[in-house]
């Protein structure tokens, strides 16, 4: 995925079919650059013209778009923002992590999904300082080959975890409302580790192709060494738009439906509550709607952006989608504000899932008096008088005939 904090803002611009554009023997045939070309055209955009030393019959003839934005200014917000988001979303997630592991509720149906999600987090959270340190050197790279694929292989993995995860906590959440009597405790448990492993075992293997095209590469312009992708000498540019194509499909075509469509089926359950639980109160059953709109509205609103703007930046490499350069360069800065919105769900991720539930507020506050306040017998008292349910109590209480 190109706009990811590894690629460098100052060496780095908008591409829409200008990496194919190469004049071979044959004038008419289009090829992709070759990983040398490629290495350099991200190294040193400014060299816009240059010939393969390995073919001298082939050279660049790129055609690039002047930027019209400040990329100092760009650069500045960039680290400004991952640096917010690190402080809030380190903070957050291992406040999450913690009181997870401390509290009893494991028995709770989402807790080992939000203990997972917390932890997927606050591993991405924990790999934007390198990229800070890389964009306020203007993109030098000084960590070295090993550290550009395991950082970014990090960062791929707990950020394809964090999606995935979000989209099995919303089915288990509807198929523990409606198989509350089919479904063991014991079995359920199994069933969620056994989904919890498998899910990071595919977002490492949707890591995978785009780590490995990671190089440590140092420009021949410059003394600048550049974290970057250097794709296969055939077919560069089908590569990175396949990538492109698959974080859009892996990160939000497959999850958003799903996520959607369980959120969707669960209220309706909760509606038809009404009839089947006529003592539940209809506040509650309000509540509940409220929370399952917030967590689609949440979800729209930090993954849509980025993978339509990333969407759009691959068919505009395929020449699908022509863009002048006035888009060339607001594409170019829409990708890197909107990946900076994508990573707030970091940040909203513990509020949204965690501490706006009031048994999660709970255990905090018991977490932190039986911690620090282990003698005044508060922590007897409120463990004894609390009477804690969740969102869905009426619901697993009182299950309703699905039929």
């Amino acid at each position: 995925m190109r706009t990811k904090p590894w690629i460098n803002i100052a060496h780095s611009t908008s591409i829409k079919g200008k990496m194919t554009e190469i004049q071979s023997s044959s004038p008419n045939e289009k090829l992709g650059l070759s990983a040398s070309e490629l290495t350099e055209f991200f190294a040193m955009w400014e060299e816009l013209n240059f010939t393969d030393s390995n073919n001298n019959s082939s050279r660049v003839e790129a055609q690039m778009c002047p930027a019209s934005f400040n990329r100092s200014a760009l650069l500045n917000a960039m680290c400004t923002l991952y640096a917010f988001i690190f402080v809030v979303g380190l903070a957050a997630n291992a406040l999450v992590v913690w009181v997870n592991m401390r509290s009893q509720r494991h028995y709770h149906e989402t807790h080992m999904y939000i203990l997972n999600l917390a932890v997927a987090d606050l591993c991405v959270v924990a790999t934007l300082p390198v990229w800070v340190s890389s964009l306020a050197q203007g993109g030098h790279w000084a960590f070295g080959q090993a550290a550009c694929k395991l950082t970014h292989l990090l960062f791929s993995v707990n950020l394809f975890a964090s999606i995935f995860f979000l989209t099995c906590m919303s089915v288990d959440r509807y198929l523990s409302v409606v198989r509350f009597r089919e479904i063991s405790h014991r079995r359920g448990r199994q069933v969620r580790r056994l989904v919890c492993a498998i899910t990071w075992l595919l977002a490492l293997f949707a890591s995978v192709p785009d780590t490995y095209f990671l190089r440590s590469v140092k420009s021949q312009y410059s003394h600048v060494t550049l974290c970057l992708p250097v794709y296969p000498e055939d077919n560069p540019l089908q590569w990175m738009v396949g990538i492109q194509l698959s974080f859009v499909v892996l990160g939000f075509a497959i999850p958003f439906p799903i996520i959607a469509v369980s959120y969707a089926l669960l209220a309706n359950t909760l509606a038809s509550t009404s009839t089947h639980s006529p003592s539940n109160g209809d506040q509650d059953r309000s509540v509940s709607k409220k929370v399952i709109l917030m967590y689609i509205v949440v979800f729209i609103a930090c993954w849509a952006p980025y993978h339509a703007v990333l969407l759009a930046d691959a068919l505009a490499m395929l020449g699908v989608l022509p863009l002048g350069c006035s888009s060339e360069n607001g594409l170019f800065v829409a990708l890197h504000l909107t990946q900076c919105l994508s990573l707030l769900h970091c940040c909203v991720n513990p509020v949204v899932y965690s501490f706006a539930h009031r048994h999660y507020r709970y255990d905090l506050m018991k977490a932190f008096i039986f911690k620090y306040s282990t003698r005044t017998g508060l922590a007897r008292l409120i463990d004894g008088s609390q009477g804690i349910e969740t969102e869905y109590a009426m619901v697993e209480n009182n299950p309703p005939t699905v039929t």
